[in-house]
C-alpha cells in the first residue's frame, strides 16, 4: 500500500513539472487574478504554496523523494481554490467561481464529515431540522458560510418538493 501511494505522489509530482513550461504573468491589478493569470502553476507558480506552506517550485520529484514533501503538500489549499474563483469570475464564470468558493470552505471539514453530509443531503435521508443542524455546524464550527446556505437552501427546496425524510415520495 506505502508503494502504491508512492508511486502515485511521483507521478502526480511529474505530471506537476511537466506543465509548468509558462511565463509568470505579471501581477494582478487591484489584487485579483484574470484568466491572462490560467494556468497558475505555470503563469503564477510563485504564488501557490502548499497546505504546510512549502512553495509551488520546492514540490518536486526530488523533494518527494528525500521525504521533503508528501502527500499532503499535494493537497489544494482554501487560497488556491480563491485564486481560481478570481479567475473564473473575470472570465464571466459565476457559478464556476460559487462553487470553488464552496470548495475552499469545505477544505476546512473532514474527509468523512463531507462524505456524510452528502449522504445526509440526498432525498429522504433527513428531516429539515437535521439539515438546519447541517448548517449551523457548517458555519459555527468551519466558517463555511456559502456551504451553509446551500444546505439552508436546499432543506427549504426539500420541504416544498416532499423530499424529506418522513415525506413519501410522489406517485407521478
Amino acid at each position: 500500500m506505502a508503494q502504491m501511494n508512492e508511486q502515485l505522489v511521483a507521478e502526480v509530482v511529474r505530471q506537476v513539472l511537466q506543465n509548468m513550461n509558462g511565463k509568470a504573468a505579471p501581477a494582478p491589478k487591484g489584487g485579483k487574478l484574470t484568466a491572462a493569470d490560467y494556468p497558475l502553476a505555470s503563469k503564477r507558480p510563485e504564488i501557490l504554496k502548499s497546505p504546510k506552506g512549502t512553495p509551488f517550485n520546492e514540490l518536486t520529484l526530488e523533494a518527494v523523494e528525500n521525504g521533503k514533501a508528501t502527500f499532503e503538500d499535494f493537497r489544494i489549499t482554501p487560497e488556491a481554490l480563491e485564486m481560481q474563483a478570481q479567475i473564473a469570475e473575470s472570465a464571466g464564470r459565476r457559478q464556476i467561481a460559487q462553487n470553488l468558493r464552496r470548495a475552499a470552505e469545505l477544505t476546512k471539514v473532514p474527509d468523512e464529515r463531507i462524505l456524510e453530509i452528502y449522504n445526509l443531503l440526498r432525498p429522504h435521508r433527513s428531516t429539515k431540522e437535521e439539515l438546519e443542524g447541517i448548517a449551523e455546524e457548517l458555519e459555527t464550527k468551519f466558517g463555511a458560510k456559502v456551504c451553509a446556505a446551500f444546505v439552508r437552501e436546499s432543506a427549504e427546496v426539500y420541504a416544498r418538493r416532499k423530499l424529506l425524510r418522513g415525506d413519501l415520495p410522489s406517485s407521478d
